[in-house]
């Protein structure tokens, strides 16, 4: 009975490649599209937890949309949409000559900021080619202190050892009154933030971390209390700032949360 569930089990989230249907009910707040699906997050990802015996609960993450995860037009994940709201709420029809930082930049929503947005941009990170610089986190010295207005850091602290600095530097170059978007993969379930410092393979970091270059899984608490000992007040935004409507309309699961870190 346990083998026939577990073949069932691979057969239905391995085995069947996603074929989404470009017509839908949803929009995308990103490349603009309306009266589409979205794809589900793709199966590489579930079939290296389970083959790798991830040893957390998935499924209390906080923000991701599993079945409904990317945009089929632009390929904007979930995160990028719920970005793109916040800037049009914020930013739209501005122009008020803003600097804005975007590491590791994602390339739907580098593309929206630049074609919709009114500011001057400045993508970073320190290995990809096509960011205008190439810059550590840890060590920013290539900017001055209080340069940027905003700042996007989605899903790159949990890549590095020392994310205490990171948000040291963060904090850095952002100007007094200036924001920035910190997003990190976090797990509802975990009462403290979870590191394991034997665990350096990527097999390891699948089973411990859900990803081959994680270095840790963050609690709720432990984000919130790290950012704010690096001097930020942290706002967290969720279905009740937004709307259910808009998470609705946009394919935002309603568990997600913006954090927004103010200097």
């Amino acid at each position: 009975m346990v083998n026939r569930i577990k073949k069932k089990f691979k057969r239905h989230f391995f085995l069947t490649p996603a074929k989404p249907k470009k017509e839908g009910s949803r929009e995308c707040p990103v490349c603009g599209s309306s009266n589409i699906a979205m794809r589900p997050l793709d199966m590489y990802y579930f079939k290296n937890l389970y083959e790798n015996q991830y040893i957390h609960n998935i499924f209390y993450a906080e923000t991701i949309n599993f079945p409904e995860y990317s945009c089929s037009i632009c390929g904007a994940a979930d995160r990028a949409r719920l970005y793109a709201i916040y800037f049009k709420q914020k930013l739209l029809n501005k122009d008020d000559n803003i600097k804005l930082l975007d590491i590791a930049p994602d390339n739907s929503l580098r593309n929206f900021i630049k074609t919709k947005l009114s500011v001057d941009y400045r993508s970073a990170d320190l290995f990809m080619e096509d960011v205008d610089d190439r810059v550590d986190i840890c060590d920013m010295k290539t900017y001055g202190d209080n340069l940027f207005d905003i700042f996007i850091c989605s899903h790159v602290l949990e890549h590095i050892e020392d994310d205490a600095k990171a948000i040291a530097e963060l904090y850095r170059v952002l100007k007094p009154g200036g924001w920035g978007i910190v997003m990190v993969p976090i797990l509802l379930n975990l009462e403290n933030t979870y590191e394991n410092s034997t665990a350096r393979t990527p097999e390891e970091c699948w089973k411990h971390f859900g990803q081959d270059d994680h270095v840790r899984a963050y609690s709720k608490k432990d984000f919130v209390k790290k950012l704010e000992a690096g001097g930020f007040k942290v706002s967290q935004l969720g279905v009740d700032y937004f709307g259910q409507d808009t998470f609705e309309k946009y394919a935002i699961h309603p568990r997600s949360v913006l954090y927004i870190a103010a200097k």
